[in-house]
């Protein structure tokens, strides 16, 4: 598209501007911009060029949105004003928006970026051409039809009666009627109603002079002259010209646009189906057993995820504990964690090796993923609940972790194989056992922790992972689960998730005390 696009960034934070820039031209436009953070430096902008919109922080050092919003007023300026913010409240936003305000994004949830620009530029298109349209038909009906014959929306100039008066090229198309076939025809005439029930254009008796002081919007749908079923969307404006009253109907096509929404509320519809399903896999508690104390969390990137944890009845009594992660997240990755947590329950279920069942599990995944760049990293460790004793396999997933009752490392639960759905007839081996001892804390994590990222795209890491789980390691294991949580959510400062995050905490005879 690579459209020209003038903005003025009232910014403290020059990332942050960056960061907008960026998104923009990722966007398709070519951005010309400039960055302010003060009353002065914008009052200077806007006096040395002209802007197309502009991007406004809530609050910045001895300046803020309110005084930019008043400012911009006072210059009698119709650019639209969107207000990014890392996070303003409800009553604030809408107090904002009542000022005048356009729209508000939040910063590290850009998504809505480009099509609010998008939507703002054209609305203050379309706001800057009826004021030029009302000037024009004053002074002449033939200026007037030059100004609007490009115009993308139909517009329609109606007499008191709600007839055609003069149309524009967009609406010859929109209804499929040529011009000469659309003057002195009735308003509610233009469009056939679906289905045969009432007229869509007259929900109620033409009261043109009642629907232009209410300025009033409505969204209708019909069939036009060329058979094509529309909806369309149509606002309404009265007008003085040579000592006569007109109205005039601005009509936008608004039917690609709906049918967009449709099937995006029909996707996310689904989407949040299948995260509902999904979550019904996990497991919904951990198991209780005697001097054992498990908790663990999912917190997927997308509505659904690619990592997944449970907790197995192997052969002899023994638990078997999982975490996995499938590569990429979203609706493809949860279905094959859903068919690798099938193969893993079953073979565990006969079979006391965590390699054995890696290589069962391996077997049909292989087949299942060939030709895919798919594959799922895991571990699996067995514990007996009666002797303490730990064994596990790891097909190349990152290490897990076991601290004694003083927070030192006792063992780390390295990677053994490559991960599962690679290469058929991998040999997949136990590592020697542990010994779990009183106090002990095993921590097994998905790599979404350790790459969490800030803004300044510095990793989580591990460090500060064991860091955060030994701070409170004589806490519950839930707890356990939910401060280290909220330690990545804390790093990464806002921005939106990238990977699924997942966490598992096994605690060994933990004794009460302080941390």
């Amino acid at each position: 598209m690579n459209q020209p696009l003038r903005a003025l960034l009232i910014e403290d934070s020059e990332f942050d501007a960056v960061v907008l820039v960026n998104l923009l031209r990722q966007g398709g436009y070519n951005v010309a911009w400039r960055r302010v953070q003060s009353a002065e430096a914008m009052r200077k902008a806007l006096a040395e060029e002209s802007w197309d919109i502009i991007f406004s922080d809530h609050e910045m050092p001895g300046f803020n949105a309110p005084a930019a919003l008043e400012l911009l007023q006072t210059t009698g300026r119709d650019l639209p004003f969107i207000i990014v913010s890392g996070g303003i409240g409800e009553a604030t936003a809408v107090s904002l928006m009542k000022g005048g305000a356009h729209d508000f994004l939040i910063k590290g949830n850009l998504g809505r970026l480009v099509p609010a620009v998008q939507r703002e530029l054209r609305e203050a298109g379309n706001r800057a051409a009826r004021r030029q349209a009302e000037v024009s038909l004053r002074e002449s009906e033939q200026r007037y039809r030059l100004l609007w014959q490009n115009s993308p929306d139909a517009i329609l100039l109606l007499d008191a009666g709600g007839r055609v008066a003069l149309a524009n090229p967009a609406a010859e198309e929109l209804f499929g009627w040529s011009h000469a076939d659309l003057l002195n025809r009735s308003f509610g005439d233009l469009l056939e109603p679906v289905g045969g029930i009432g007229s869509p254009l007259l929900v109620s008796p033409w009261k043109p002079g009642l629907a232009a002081r209410q300025q009033r919007m409505i969204e209708l749908a019909g069939r036009n002259h060329a058979g094509s079923e529309i909806i369309v969307e149509i606002a309404f404006s009265d007008l003085e010209l040579q000592g006569r009253n007109w109205f005039v109907a601005f009509i936008r096509d608004v039917t690609g646009r709906r049918r967009a929404e449709r099937a995006l509320q029909q996707k996310e519809s689904e989407a949040l189906a299948a995260r509902e399903i999904q979550q019904r896999l996990f497991p919904k508690s951990a198991p209780r057993l005697p001097g054992i104390e498990m908790a663990a969390a999912s917190f997927p990137a997308a509505e659904t995820g690619g990592d997944y944890f449970d907790f197995l009845n192997m052969p002899g009594g023994a638990l078997g504990v999982v975490i996995a992660d499938v590569s990429g997240h979203g609706m493809g990755p949860a279905l094959i964690m859903a068919e690798a947590r099938a193969y893993v329950r079953i073979a565990a279920m006969n079979h006391f090796s965590p390699g054995e069942v890696f290589a069962r599990a391996n077997g049909a995944l292989v087949e299942d993923l060939e030709e895919s760049d798919r594959f799922v990293t895991m571990l699996l460790a067995r514990i007996e609940p009666a002797t303490r004793r730990l064994i596990y396999a790891n097909a190349g997933h990152p290490a897990g972790f076991v601290l004694d009752a003083t927070g030192a490392m006792k063992a780390e639960l390295g990677v053994r194989a490559v991960p599962l759905g690679m290469i058929p007839e991998t040999v997949f081996s136990d590592a020697p056992e542990i010994l779990l001892a009183p106090g002990d804390l095993v921590l097994l994590l998905t790599d979404g922790i350790e790459e969490a990222a800030d803004p300044d795209g510095r990793h989580f890491g591990i460090e500060r992972a064991l860091a955060a789980v030994r701070s409170v390691r004589r806490q519950p294991a839930a707890e356990i689960v939910r401060v280290l949580h909220a330690a990545v959510t804390t790093f990464t400062r806002g921005l939106a998730q990238q990977d699924d995050l997942t966490v598992l905490v096994i605690k060994i005879d933990v004794p009460p005390g302080p941390a």
